[in-house]
Parts: C-alpha cells; sequence; structure tokens
C-alpha cells in the first residue's frame, strides 16, 4: 500500500485565496520536506478494509482546524499536539502523487432540457367559443413552453463560466438547474462532476447560489454580516478566533475593508454602496470557500466601474480554486476579458458555447464579421435579437451552433485520475468546503456530509442575537408600537374611568374586557410585515442549509417576546387602576399575565399568517377580517349558550373567547361581590321610571310572593351571578390563561409547518 507523500508541490492547485490573506498554513496538515507521509493530529483513522472514508478524512480536518487538542483550545496536551500519524489511502494507490498534480474538479451539463405547462389564462368578458373551436381551446391548453432545449457544456476550476442572453432567454433557469434549484423529474439530462453524479445534497454543501437581489439585514455592519455568515457557514469545530480570522481575509479579498464598519443600510438608513452591497452579498455565500459558486446576474444595476469590481472579486475566487458558474445580461469589454467560457442562449437553446476569443472566427464563419473595436458579447446580443425578430427566430444561428456541437474534452469523458470522493478530500485538506467537516464516516460522498455545520441550538442562538442586533438598533419601531398601546390604553382609561358596580357599570367592564382583549390582537399586526421582509433572506440561506427551520421559528419567537412583556405591562399600568378593575395585586398580576398570553397568541397568529400569505396588503385584509370574526364569536355579543351549533365550533376557535373570560372571571368570580342592589334590578326597564317608594312597595310585593323578604339594600346578582348570565361557566381563569398561551405555540408550529411545505426552493 503506498502512503499519502506529504508535498505540497504535488496539489499543483491554487490555494485559497482566504489562506494566502491569512498568511498562516492550513492546521490539518503539517508540512516536512521529505516526509513520506502526511502527520495529521490525532489517532489514525481508517476506514473499511484500511481506506479512509471521506467522512474520517472530514473529521480529521475539523479536529485540525479545532486545534487537534492543541494549545490553542486550551487543553494543555502539549505532547499530543506533537504526535504525527500516517493515514495510508487505497483510494491514492494507482495515482502518483509525485508525478503530476490532481485534475481539476469540471462540472459538465449534457442535453439539459426543461419545459412548463402554459397556464391557462381567464377572461371575464372573452366571449365563448363556438364549438368548432373546441379542438383548438383543448391543443391551446395542452401546450407546453421549453425553457431549456438541449444545452451542454462544461464549467472548468480556475475559471468564470458566463450565461449570456436577452430578458427570457433562459439564463436564470439555466443556473437554477445547475444549482439544482429544478425538481429532478422536470429536468432532463444530466450533470455531473468529475464524471460522476453529481447528488443534491452534496452539492448543497460544496456549492453557493448568490441571487440577483441583494438580501441583507439593512443594520448589521458589513463585518457583522460576514461574521454572522461564518457562524452558520463554518462548523464549531472551528475557533472563533480562526472564524474572525476567516472573515477579516473575506473581507480584504472583497475589497471591503474600509466599509467593514459601515451599516448596510436601506431606502432610509445611508449605508455602503450599491457595489460594496453586491460584494457583501458574494461573500455571505462563500466564506466557507464552496467549490462551486452559483451568481445570478451578479452585476445587474451596477455601474461600470462597480461591475468590474464584482467580476474581478469573482475571478480571485475562481483562481482560489472554485468553480464560478454566473449569468450576465450585457458585460462590458472589461468584464469580457475577466470571463473564460461563455454561453449565448436564445429562446432556450444554445447559439454559441465557447471562449470569448473565438467570438470573432465565430460569426465570421456565420457571415456576420464583428466590426474592429466593437464590444464583441454587445454585437453578438444584437444580432440575436435581430434574429429572433424574425418569423424563423434564431434558429440559422442554433444549427450553426450545432455543427460545431459541444464535444467533451479530455478530462471530462475520460475516467478522471481521482474519484469525486478523493478530489473532494484533497480539497478540504487543502482547506476549502470546512463547513463540510463531520464525524461521520461512510463510504458515500453524499453521505459523508453534514447537512447543517452546526447543531439547532448553535443556530438559535446565532439567530437570536443577529435579529435582536438588528432589531435594537431601529429603536423607533418599537417607541412606535409602544406609542399605539399607550394611546389605545389611554382612551379607554378616559373612556371607561373609575366605573361603579352598577348593572350599568357591569356593561360597561363588559365593553371594556371585549374591546381591550381585541386590541392585543390587532396591536399585533405589525409582526405582520416582519416575516415577509425576511422570507427571501431566510429562502436564501436555508436554501443551503445555512440553519434549519426550527432553528428559524424558535428564534422568531425569542426575538418577539421581550418587546411584548414590555407592552403588556404598558397597557396594564394604563388601564387597570384608571377604570378601577378588582382584585388588588393578585388580580393586577394575572391581568398583565393574560395581556401577555393575548399578545403572544396575536403574535403568534400573524407570524403563521405572514408565511402563508406573501403579499402584505393580501395578509393585512385576512388578519383584519379573521379578527372580526374571533370577536363577534368571542361570546361578548352573544352568549355561547345563544349560538347555533353550527356555528358552535367557531365560538371555541375564536382567540378572543379565551382571554375575554379570563379577565372576566378575574373581575366577576367573587360570590360576596353584589352588583345588582334592590331598586337597581329595575334599571334599564321600563319600571325605571317609577318613584322611589313605588320600586320599593314593588320590591315588597315580590318578597312576600316568593316569602323572602327584599328591601332597596338586599343583594339581587353577584359576581358569579354575571358570569352564569354570559355563559362564562365551563372553564376557570387559569384554564383559559393557558388555552391562550397554547394558542401562541400552535401558531408557531403552525409557522414552522408553513416553512417546510413553503420554501423547498426549487421550481417544478
Amino acid at each position: 500500500m503506498t502512503r499519502f507523500v506529504d508535498k505540497i508541490s504535488v496539489f499543483d492547485r491554487r490555494a485559497s485565496a482566504m489562506a494566502e490573506a491569512e498568511g498562516i498554513a492550513r492546521d490539518g496538515l503539517r508540512m516536512h520536506q521529505g516526509s513520506p507521509a502526511v502527520a495529521i493530529p490525532g489517532p489514525p483513522v481508517q476506514g473499511a478494509g484500511g481506506s479512509i472514508t471521506l467522512g474520517q478524512l472530514f473529521k480529521r480536518v475539523g479536529d485540525a482546524h479545532n486545534g487537534g487538542g492543541g494549545e490553542e483550545d486550551g487543553d494543555g496536551g502539549g505532547n499530543d499536539s506533537q504526535r504525527h500519524h500516517v493515514l495510508e489511502v487505497d483510494a491514492f494507490e494507482q495515482y502518483h502523487l509525485d508525478s503530476r498534480p490532481p485534475p481539476p474538479f469540471v462540472l459538465t451539463f449534457t442535453d439539459l432540457t426543461y419545459s412548463v405547462k402554459r397556464q391557462q389564462r381567464m377572461s371575464l368578458f372573452r366571449k365563448n367559443r363556438l364549438s368548432s373551436d373546441q379542438p383548438e381551446m383543448e391543443a391551446e391548453l395542452g401546450r407546453t413552453k421549453t425553457l431549456l432545449n438541449s444545452i451542454s457544456g462544461e464549467a472548468r476550476e480556475g475559471e468564470i463560466f458566463a450565461v449570456l442572453g436577452a430578458s427570457g432567454s433562459g439564463k436564470s433557469t439555466l443556473i437554477d438547474a445547475l444549482a439544482n434549484r429544478i425538481a429532478r423529474e422536470s429536468l432532463q439530462g444530466s450533470i455531473t462532476l468529475n464524471g460522476e453524479k453529481l447528488e443534491g445534497r452534496l452539492l448543497k454543501v460544496i456549492s453557493a447560489y448568490v441571487m440577483q437581489d441583494d438580501l441583507l439585514y439593512p443594520m448589521l455592519t458589513v463585518e457583522e454580516t460576514l461574521m454572522f455568515s461564518a457562524e452558520f457557514r463554518l462548523p464549531r469545530s472551528l475557533s472563533a478566533s480562526k472564524k474572525k480570522s476567516r472573515v477579516q481575509a473575506l473581507i480584504d479579498q472583497l475589497g471591503l475593508r474600509a466599509a467593514a464598519k459601515t451599516i448596510i443600510g436601506d431606502e432610509i438608513h445611508r449605508g455602503v454602496s450599491g457595489g460594496e452591497r453586491r460584494r457583501v452579498s458574494i461573500g455571505t455565500d462563500i466564506i466557507h470557500d464552496p467549490i462551486v459558486l452559483f451568481l445570478d446576474e451578479p452585476t445587474s444595476g451596477l455601474d461600470s466601474t462597480s461591475a468590474f469590481m464584482v467580476v474581478k472579486v469573482l475571478q480571485r475566487i475562481a483562481h482560489s480554486g472554485s468553480i464560478v458558474i454566473m449569468s450576465v445580461h450585457q458585460p462590458s469589454y472589461r468584464i469580457l476579458r475577466l470571463l473564460d467560457r461563455l454561453l449565448f442562449l436564445s429562446r432556450g437553446q444554445t447559439v454559441y458555447s465557447g471562449p470569448p476569443d473565438g467570438l470573432h472566427s465565430f460569426f465570421a464563419d456565420f457571415g456576420h464579421s464583428i466590426p474592429d473595436g466593437e464590444n464583441p458579447t454587445e454585437f453578438a446580443l444584437d444580432l440575436i435579437r435581430e434574429l429572433e425578430g424574425t418569423p424563423a427566430g434564431a434558429n440559422a444561428l442554433v444549427q450553426f451552433n450545432n455543427s460545431r456541437q459541444f464535444h467533451p474534452t479530455q478530462s471530462a469523458s475520460a475516467k478522471p485520475a481521482l474519484s469525486l470522493k478523493d478530489a473532494i478530500s484533497v480539497s478540504i485538506s487543502r482547506g476549502k468546503l470546512v463547513s463540510g467537516a463531520t464525524e461521520g464516516a461512510t463510504s458515500s460522498s453524499s453521505s459523508s456530509v453534514q447537512k447543517h455545520a452546526n447543531p439547532f441550538w448553535i443556530e438559535m442562538g446565532v439567530l437570536t442575537k443577529r435579529s435582536w442586533t438588528n432589531t435594537k438598533r431601529m429603536p423607533e419601531l418599537f417607541a412606535i408600537r409602544l406609542a399605539a398601546v399607550l394611546l389605545t390604553g389611554f382612551i379607554l382609561a378616559t373612556i371607561f374611568w373609575r366605573l361603579d358596580n352598577s348593572p350599568k357599570g357591569v356593561q360597561e367592564r363588559l365593553g371594556f374586557f371585549a374591546i381591550a382583549m381585541s386590541t392585543m390582537f390587532y396591536t399585533c399586526a405589525d409582526a405582520l410585515p416582519v416575516f415577509l421582509q425576511e422570507r427571501n433572506i431566510f429562502m436564501r440561506e436555508t436554501a443551503y442549509n445555512a440553519y434549519r427551520r426550527s432553528s428559524y421559528v424558535l428564534s422568531n419567537a425569542i426575538v418577539s417576546f421581550p418587546p411584548l412583556v414590555l407592552l403588556s405591562i404598558a397597557f396594564a399600568l394604563t388601564t387597570y387602576f384608571a377604570v378601577g378593575l378588582a382584585g388588588g395585586i393578585q388580580g393586577f398580576i394575572f391581568f398583565i399575565l393574560i395581556v401577555l398570553a393575548a399578545f403572544w397568541a396575536g403574535s403568534g397568529f400573524v407570524t403563521f399568517l405572514s408565511g402563508v400569505v406573501t403579499h402584505i396588503l393580501l395578509g393585512y385584509t385576512v388578519v383584519v377580517a379573521l379578527l372580526a370574526y374571533f370577536l363577534l364569536f368571542s361570546g361578548f355579543f352573544i352568549n355561547r349558550n345563544r349560538i347555533h351549533d353550527y356555528w358552535l365550533w367557531f365560538h371555541y376557535m375564536s382567540l378572543v373567547k379565551y382571554p375575554y373570560e379570563a379577565v372576566m372571571q378575574n373581575e366577576f368570580d367573587d360570590p360576596h361581590k353584589c352588583f345588582v342592589r334592590g331598586v337597581q334590578m329595575f334599571d334599564s326597564t321600563p319600571l325605571a321610571a317609577l318613584p322611589e317608594a313605588a320600586k320599593v312597595a314593588v320590591l315588597r310585593a315580590m318578597g312576600q310572593s316568593l316569602g323572602v323578604p327584599i328591601t332597596a339594600s338586599t343583594c339581587i346578582t353577584t359576581g358569579t351571578g354575571i358570569l352564569q348570565q354570559q355563559s362564562i361557566t365551563q372553564l376557570s381563569k387559569w384554564d383559559c390563561f393557558w388555552v391562550t398561551v397554547a394558542w401562541g405555540f400552535l401558531f408557531r408550529f403552525l409557522f414552522y409547518i408553513s416553512l417546510l411545505i413553503g420554501s423547498r426552493n426549487k421550481r417544478r
């Protein structure tokens, strides 16, 4: 069995740019000139049959990045840090490392075809067609639109592969297809890496996808944004100091040193420039130094200089040992010089595939020579648009390109000297793909990598810290919420000031409780745009397993809870004593708790709707309508025993029912407190106009008939009697409290389910 000779020259692949910026050797490799084997800290690891598996190598690299139990992590094992062990690798037995460098990564795609069915268009004003037109209608409904038509090509490590074409040509669709963002059953053709089929799970770990829009938290600085990305994508085996050093190296690589302490900014808060924002977006996805990088029009919306700087950064990323695949609309001449391979599309078909230098000869042979001094890409795109305007379209150009059809190169067609698993292992040993380190050990490359770099509690902590940092820098948002609650409480306190214990006071208390509890839910409607604004960030980050959806849901709940506590205390202090509610200190504390529970349930309800409804105006409409129904069936307007059976289910589904009944019991659940005495029973009746003496005489007559003396001061209705009149007898106030709390947890669980179903990040 041959040994893995440790010489840096045998890996004739460009070192990672971040490693160069750090200026340090990778901890996973110890270099000894003339040493017969790779020395890696820790005990020897061998897989089945004595060969190391990719998963085991991941673990060794992770341990090495963690310091291998050396002094950096405080283990104090000075002797352990000096122990070197030899890895014997069967996979390299037939591969002479000292004779030639390992082959570069080559992503090959062949005959990619993707079609979608046309949607039926409905029109209220379209006339009914005659029966003779029925076959034509059926044929129209059965048509499909081909977005990609037998597209082939290859992208190599160290190069920028650019997809060009007019709007609607299929550029973004091709990028999505290569990035596994189209369901495999809908996409025809093959995609391989180094000749082996590229599985979706493995691709997520070794690649990154940069969307066209800059999806960033506005109040975080450039350095903070990249640091949070490092916390997500880099494993916990990497120390905090090393993560920080990688972030600083990436800032230098992206040319963002001058803007490192500047916030991202938005329409209101001034921040970094457009070009810097785009480079930050790229940086968040390349923090783990991916092998394959996909970008959807990274230069869109930028001026010429900013666009050139972005592509220059991409060139450095490619030269660090990555495959860069990007779509671009119309590159300038300076940008064209940075590109290595071009693929022109026209309505889903290939019209040119090759290096930029081949454009002149290609179009000259086609009969349309590129004039001297003209941008070749501009000429090509103008010619394609001109041809697309003809009845035949660009078919002539497509057929001409097919005559120069794609032939796989020797490296792509022949079996590579290293398997994909071993090639990734070498890449990991050079410091790339840090997020792939895992403790698992299997022989399959796709199952040897972790789905997520960190456990969920670390993800939840990082998400909570990021969201809280972004939120606390916009105190005006909480100030507006607090002002709204205080204003509502002030209005209610002044309207229902110092209610007495008369029958009118009872009715006014009922109105106060119904309005107050429903206000809690309406106030929570401001949580609706929170996730709607973060949805695209969430979709981008979870598409490549930056964190779990469950971590996001828990973090969202944690960050939203402290403001609810402050709002609950503020509302209770504003209204409880001013209205003159009963219960003393204990009643006041319960009032705060039930208001907090109502806020919690309302926030969960609105958060769940934000995961289902994608448009903010539609979301507000649904929230207002449903909360109106909840109030209607809460038991305030009509008692439970008066609701028909076919609507009774909605009464128990009402979110307002339970906090309303809880505060009612907190106020009236006292059999010794009287709310209706003697002549007060005639209030709100025709007998209320009788003289006082007449009312007393009526009471005396009623008492004689009943055999019970009834005077003007006799208690007629107690607090428990009012609860019975309102049909509030099934649950205690604490039962209502816990049901309200449970509603909040249920809606957050439903929010998690909506994220699972609605964020698959793939076309069908």
